[in-house]
């Protein structure tokens, strides 16, 4: 389906409008007056683009005034800002293989932080043998900060399970945390209070945060040593006017991210739950579970995110649910999910 704007709480399609619950503009922030208006002031001061590497002798306090909102923001000692989500996952896995014996993944992380001949957290629902053994190495682990299908923040205790003989770097996807969970959408970096040696995240701002870029958050050591990185000397930044419109909408940011709650707590009030959706009152996702349930919702002119994510997975149904939701958007909505699941 092609649409001729951008696609906020209602599409046209074919001359129909439609209630859209796709998406990830969780904040509602593409289309946000206030917001917009403090991109425009900052193109018009930085320009459309900046293409030059970070590391010229020419440097911009867009950059400076971003990455420390983001730092404040995120509860890290230290930020780096890069053109996409997808660049800080390579940039770091790139870093991190060179210092790393083995990796491991837990769930099926996004391919931002994917790399090959990395082996499961858990086979057989069990912890993976390899981290309970002797051997002294430096392991890796992955992870998205909530994974596909799950509506809560990744459990990580199993971290305290792990051989002392076994040196951590955790790494975790914050792309559909960061900006929602937590308080006023700090994501869970902070929260993270395990015995490891050093925990990084990464995670795009073209989400929650609506400007297109990424974000490496650390301690102010490895962000040193990101920055000397050829990939990331080489590149053209993150566009400056994006960089300063993080720091100048921080209150922006918080108004919104109450509002997005307020949506979450509304819909808890009314919906029904059983096995057909999965549903957090802190999470702006709403899965379903039933293929029959999603023709159902487009034949009430209701239009959900449904994509594979790989081509031979299971079609990925959910519902996004987003600020500029209105009240009858969502009572409309959680009517046909009540009424489809009044039936099992």
């Amino acid at each position: 389906m092609i649409v001729d704007k951008f696609p906020d709480r209602v599409i046209e399609i074919k001359q129909e409008h439609y209630l859209y619950f796709g998406g990830t503009a969780y904040l509602g922030l593409p289309t946000n007056a206030a917001f917009q208006n403090l991109v425009v002031q900052n193109i018009l001061k930085w320009g459309t683009t900046y293409g030059s590497s970070r590391t010229a002798n020419i440097q911009l306090s867009a950059y400076d005034a971003g990455e420390k909102f983001l730092a404040s923001h995120i509860g890290s000692e230290s930020t780096i800002t890069v053109s996409s989500g997808m660049l800080a996952g390579k940039l770091v896995l790139e870093k991190l293989k060179k210092e790393t014996n083995t990796f491991f993944h837990l769930n099926e992380i996004h391919s931002a932080i994917q790399i090959e001949n990395s082996l499961p957290i858990f086979v057989n629902k069990e912890l993976n043998e390899r981290l309970l053994d002797s051997t002294s190495e430096k392991i890796t682990i992955l992870t998205d900060g909530v994974p596909s299908f799950e509506t809560k923040p990744v459990d990580l205790s199993f971290l305290e399970k792990i051989s002392k003989n076994k040196s951590i770097t955790l790494v975790i996807d914050e792309s559909h945390s960061l900006g929602i969970t937590e308080k006023n959408g700090s994501g869970i970096y902070a929260t993270i209070n395990f015995p490891i040696k050093r925990k990084i995240m990464v995670s795009s701002l073209g989400k929650a945060f609506g400007l297109t870029g990424g974000v490496i958050a650390s301690d102010a050591e490895f962000i040193k040593e990101i920055k000397e990185i050829e990939t990331f000397t080489s590149a053209a930044g993150m566009n400056p006017a994006f960089a300063q419109t993080l720091s100048d909408a921080k209150e922006i940011y918080k108004i919104q991210h109450q509002k997005l709650k307020d949506n979450l707590s509304y819909i808890d009030s009314i919906l029904i739950q059983n096995n057909n959706v999965k549903f957090d009152k802190n999470y702006p996702l709403i899965y379903l579970l039933s293929n029959e349930l999603v023709e159902k919702l487009k034949s009430e002119k209701i239009i959900i995110a449904s994509f594979k994510y790989t081509k031979d997975a299971e079609p990925l149904n959910r519902i996004v649910i987003t600020v500029n939701h209105l009240k009858e958007d969502l009572d409309k909505l959680v009517n046909v999910l009540n009424d489809f699941n009044s039936r099992f």
